[in-house]
């Protein structure tokens, strides 16, 4: 996340992520990004079952939000019983840059592929409208929020910070923190892997090919309910799950 979006992130904390969207929904001047926020947040205390889910999964030219694009998208609508893949989205973007070759290897999207896609800008409404009134899921926070609002910063001059849950963050509370965690590292025993294919592994769930971004969101959605069945209630405030 860039530095601009880390410090508006960490005002906007204290008050709680309910205030933050209050007042972006007063303040934004990009319609969109105002319809976005006027959607609001679930209640803190909502149940999680009760709660719109969106899995969110982007395929970028590399990992650095300042320095690297978006260049594929996919959205996938769930709550803790269905998954809808159908009613969900996917776009190839065409970025600022030409496509290095390490990226084409990574996520397979060609040269050909991004110059007849659309830019950014053109799809960010639908973009943005998909995503209203859901709760993000991702796997590694680190990607889509940051990216999203690195990108709208540039196009439109305002932020696009959001809670989100990751299920990366809720495998690594698992399978790398407390007790026994801290004893094996002690005996030098690596931790397990939170990735997302090795971490679906553990829930028994089938092997996708990867870096395809409705695929991977698909592949996101499913996590987050197997992980929920073993590890939570469907009561589970949202906020707990959030960050």
């Amino acid at each position: 996340m860039s530095t601009v979006a880390k410090a508006t992130l960490t005002q906007a904390q204290p008050p709680g992520w309910q205030e933050y969207f209050a007042r972006q929904a007063q303040a934004c001047r990009d319609p969109a990004l105002r319809r976005f926020y006027e959607a609001g947040l679930p209640a803190d205390n909502a149940p999680i079952a009760d709660v719109p889910l969106m899995a969110l999964d982007f395929e970028t030219t590399g990992m650095d939000p300042s320095r690297h694009a978006i260049v594929s998208i996919g959205m996938v609508p769930f709550n803790l019983r269905t998954i809808r893949p159908a009613a969900g989205h996917y776009w190839v973007v065409r970025p600022p840059q030409p496509l290095r070759e390490e990226s084409i290897a990574f996520h397979r999207i060609t040269h050909s592929e991004v110059e007849q896609a659309p830019t950014l800008d053109t799809v960010l409404d639908d973009i943005l409208d998909s995503l209203r009134g859901h709760l993000v899921v991702v796997h590694y926070r680190n990607i889509e929020r940051p990216f999203l609002d690195a990108a709208v910063m540039g196009l439109r001059g305002e932020h696009c910070l959001f809670p989100l849950i990751d299920t990366m963050h809720l495998e690594a509370r698992r399978e790398r923190q407390g007790p026994i965690q801290k004893l094996k590292r002690f005996f030098g025993i690596q931790p397990a892997s939170i990735r997302l294919a090795d971490s679906r592994t553990r829930y028994g769930l089938p092997t996708y090919s990867s870096h395809h971004a409705k695929v991977d969101a698909l592949a996101t959605a499913e996590l987050f309910q197997a992980q929920l069945a073993r590890h939570y209630t469907a009561d589970t405030p949202a906020s707990a799950l959030w960050l």
